[in-house]
């Protein structure tokens, strides 16, 4: 488990993807059981891995054979029971695309996918997010999660977002939440790997989002809809999946 932290916390994203086709193969046969299930993959384990920095983690979350944690299972059946996602046609667009969802959003006959991120191998396109080299009103829907804590302009990039979105369309741009803060916290003094870790609860962050975030994306044009899904999700099936109690999904309109 120490080399499992090792790389976790060391190695470049990249190179981490590309490590995580092996460990997907070994982990799984590590965790046999029906503790614990994840609705991505339709897998059991008698429970999952620990995920998160040295000052936010999180033990039983990370799925060891699709790789989801709680937020992508949660938005996987808010996905399913929501929304048309899964039955309508769609033109999609998928920023920094999590494995557990890429390769299933790629098998979809009703999806038109294109994947975009500044470095994943998983990408299809590479920019930066604060110039999406698309047209206007281009996607029917866009999903972009866990980036808006990275990027330097939040706001630029979000209005990029808004703008590739067609008129009707729906977004969803969720992002670490700390409940116990009504503003959002940055500092662009903060600068060590070390001080960011502790300050926004990982390295490569930039902020902290509080419990305003929705009025963020508002003043980025989204009209904004807090949907509390989880709770809707009997007791004992939000334990099996592991799922955060507290996590808002924010459904982002045009």
């Amino acid at each position: 488990m120490s080399l499992y932290r090792f790389a976790l916390h060391n190695l470049p994203r990249p190179l981490l993807i590309k490590a995580s086709y092996v460990f997907r193969k070994i982990a799984p046969l590590m965790y046999k059981g029906d503790q614990v299930k994840c609705p991505v993959c339709d897998r059991s384990f008698s429970k999952f891995l620990s995920y998160g920095s040295n000052v936010a983690l999180r033990d039983n979350v990370l799925c060891p054979h699709c790789l989801s944690l709680e937020r992508h299972r949660l938005l996987w059946l808010f996905l399913k029971e929501r929304t048309d996602f899964f039955t309508a046609n769609h033109k999609l667009l998928h920023i920094a695309p999590e494995q557990c969802f890429h390769e299933r959003f790629l098998k979809l006959e009703n999806i038109t996918y294109d994947t975009g991120d500044l470095e994943s191998p998983l990408a299809k396109y590479h920019f930066d997010l604060h110039q999406v080299p698309f047209e206007d009103n281009s996607y029917d829907i866009v999903i972009c999660n866990h980036v808006m804590e990275h990027v330097a302009d939040d706001h630029q990039c979000m209005k990029e977002l808004y703008r590739v979105l067609k008129p009707g369309g729906w977004a969803i741009m969720q992002v670490p939440i700390d409940y116990t803060r009504t503003e959002t916290y940055e500092d662009s003094s903060i600068t060590s790997p070390e001080e960011r870790e502790r300050e926004f609860w990982q390295k490569d962050h930039v902020r902290l989002y509080g419990k305003n975030y929705p009025e963020v994306l508002a003043e980025a044009g989204f009209k904004v809809e807090s949907v509390d899904f989880v709770n809707s999700i009997p007791e004992d099936l939000r334990a099996k999946y592991r799922l955060q109690d507290e996590e808002i999904i924010y459904l982002c309109r045009k």
